[in-house]
């Protein structure tokens, strides 16, 4: 214990309670999957929260409409939709500070994603939104875990799976009841197939921030498929990270966004995961 503490920093007379109290709570607070936030008998978990919630009206009408205009306007255009079966999209949050091997990484993934591409003549005029409930977000898969190597590999028991959804989609977290969406809308493109630049523009939180991705883009007769990545910060978005411990147990202010899509022809059979 004396070695742990010399290493961590904490120190009886720092904190003027006992190191053995000071380390269980790190511990407990480890259990509770990063991010997490104190957690009190009046929490519910988004489950819950979702069940007891009022139906919230989906955006893809919203984008059938809008995009279904902009075609009218671009007949030579090609328009496409999100095959949500062959697309995948994938959020991952990491541990940080100085006891960081006393938490987790995690994994978030989005099970139905929608989404629109218009793309006329010159690609860099195209034109695509996309958009997900962070409600629907599933948290530590045992099969996305795995397939992240080393890093993802400590097994995480259901307790601490619904303690990551509650910290990181309840009231202290991303409020995925007051804002349940987050969309993606791109605003310029620049580059030449394979190989895209995309500015966008990010709602998320109720927030709304410009920043750019790289794209690498395969067209083809009847579908298009995309693959990007790109990084969020908790804080630009109004989100303060956990932390406990003055920062020697927390969550990395940086989420790492990964997206495989495919968009077909309105019409054509999408695929669908087995």
């Amino acid at each position: 214990m004396a070695a742990i503490s010399k290493r961590s920093g904490f120190s009886c007379s720092t904190w003027g309670v006992p190191f053995a109290v000071i380390l269980a709570v790190l511990l407990s607070a480890c259990s509770l999957p990063a991010p997490t936030v104190a957690i009190t008998a009046a929490t519910v978990t988004t489950a819950e929260r979702v069940r007891d919630a009022p139906e919230i009206a989906s955006p893809e009408a919203e984008l059938d409409q809008r995009y279904e205009a902009l075609h009218l306007a671009q007949p030579a255009a090609r328009l496409f939709a999100l095959d949500a079966g062959a697309s995948s999209l994938r959020i991952h949050v990491f541990r940080a500070g100085r006891l960081a091997g006393l938490g987790h990484n995690h994994v978030l993934t989005a099970p139905r994603l929608i989404g629109r591409v218009l793309v006329p003549e010159k690609v860099n005029d195209a034109q695509l939104e996309l958009a997900f409930r962070l409600d629907e977000l599933a948290v530590d898969e045992p099969a996305q875990r795995a397939s992240l190597g080393p890093a993802w590999a400590s097994a995480m028991s259901p307790e601490a799976i619904a303690g990551t959804r509650k910290n990181m989609l309840g009231e202290a977290g991303l409020q995925a009841e007051a804002h349940p969406w987050v969309r993606i809308r791109s605003l310029h493109i620049s580059g030449e197939l394979p190989k895209l630049a995309m500015e966008v523009e990010i709602e998320l939180h109720g927030q709304k921030r410009v920043q750019w991705l790289a794209l690498d883009v395969q067209p083809g007769p009847d579908s298009l498929r995309a693959q990007g990545a790109l990084v969020l910060h908790q804080s630009e978005f109004g989100v303060t990270p956990f932390s406990i411990g003055a920062g020697l147990l927390a969550v990395a202010d940086e989420l790492v966004v990964e997206f495989s899509l495919r968009a077909v022809v309105p019409g054509q059979r999408p695929i669908r995961n087995n």
